[in-house]
């Protein structure tokens, strides 16, 4: 077997400039993602196609991305990867759990990026459209539509423009974010999610629970640093509103040590390491008693297709990655009415380049 693989570094401008209590990656006004495309010998023609997004909160670049994949492709050669064969699946899997996860720590967008790349891969072998090959159904739950930080009146002007979404995330974390959400709440009347990706200290927490509940948010997610479980789970016991860990819950592995603390966890594949990863991790997180949060960096629809194959999986769905881009650079996922992802019949992935 000869598996290479290709990659391609995009810098992509937003639609909108995009905030958030952390943010870096272009100052808000673009991103850069790492698309790759894998090919096997055994099947001429036939190309998978990937994507990693390197957060340098994770500390990934483009570069980590490329060495990654250069080592794990080297282990993968070693394997008898069979995508014709009926148990296409616990193929794929063992190539994740036996191969790509112990081989290396972390760098879960790198792994990310060669995980979608064998689902598209072998989807197109197979003839089926990713979520076929996962056992799982085509349709998860509709996706919101995040809000960044910036002014409350421009946030609410915003949210008044992507009022036909079910619920807002609103990204918080500054120094306005009661005003914020009390102009979002003037102009939309439906669910609102708060994001302070690490933003809050316990004071800030404990100062705004109260308006949160009389404003309707339905949770909160992150406010505080990764590692300090203890200010999550104090905040949980004082909170009606369900509190989701999305730093603090990276792998499969952080989930026992989240049990008891969080009432939610987000999974990214960004973060786990790509489709198969995502399956499993959801999966476990329900095991364990989780409410789950299925989420997304700002990437294209290669990534938002191969998350929305897992969607089914999650109670609450925030993939709008591919919706803040000025431009995406791919074509085949179409969002419905009812703003869930609905995904290609064709095979693999579904999606594919756009003409330039």
């Amino acid at each position: 077997m000869g598996l290479s693989v290709t990659h391609e570094v995009l810098r992509l401008a937003l639609r909108d400039p995009f905030v958030i209590a952390r943010t870096e990656h272009g100052a808000g006004r673009e991103i850069t993602t790492v698309i790759v495309e894998l090919r096997d010998d055994r099947y001429p023609g036939i190309v998978g196609v990937g994507e990693g997004y390197p957060d340098p909160y994770y500390g990934e670049t483009p570069g980590t991305i490329r060495a990654v994949l250069e080592f794990l492709l080297e282990r993968l050669g070693t394997q008898d990867l069979a995508f014709d064969s009926d148990a296409v699946a616990d193929v794929l899997a063992a190539a994740s759990t036996e191969v790509i996860e112990p081989a290396i720590r972390g760098h879960g967008a790198a792994k990310c990026a060669l995980d979608i790349a064998l689902h598209d891969l072998a989807g197109k072998v197979t003839g089926r459209p990713v979520h076929a090959l996962l056992g799982l159904p085509a349709e998860g739950p509709p996706t919101d539509f995040t809000l960044g930080l910036d002014r409350p009146e421009i946030v609410a002007a915003r949210a008044r423009l992507a009022a036909r979404f079910p619920a807002l995330k609103i990204k918080v974390g500054g120094t306005q974010d009661l005003a914020t959400l009390a102009a979002v709440r003037e102009v939309y009347d439906g669910p609102i999610r708060v994001d302070a990706n690490t933003g809050w200290s316990r004071d800030t927490a404990e100062r705004l629970l109260p308006d949160l509940v009389r404003l309707g948010v339905e949770l909160i997610e992150q406010p505080f640093p990764a590692r300090r479980l203890d200010d999550l789970g104090w905040l949980q016991e004082r909170s009606p509103l369900p509190i989701v860990a999305d730093e603090s819950a990276v792998t499969i592995d952080d989930l026992d040590g989240l049990a008891g603390v969080v009432a939610g966890v987000n999974v990214k594949l960004a973060k786990c390491g790509g489709v198969g990863p995502a399956k499993r991790m959801l999966e476990r997180a329900c095991e364990l008693g989780f409410r789950t949060f299925l989420g997304c960096m700002e990437e294209t629809s290669v990534t938002i297709a191969a998350s929305a194959a897992v969607a089914s999986l999650a109670e609450w769905v925030d993939l709008d990655g591919s919706l803040l881009l000025a431009d995406d650079p791919f074509e085949g996922l179409v969002l419905g009415e009812d703003c869930r992802w609905q995904p290609s019949k064709a095979p693999g992935l579904g999606v594919s380049r756009r003409p330039t």
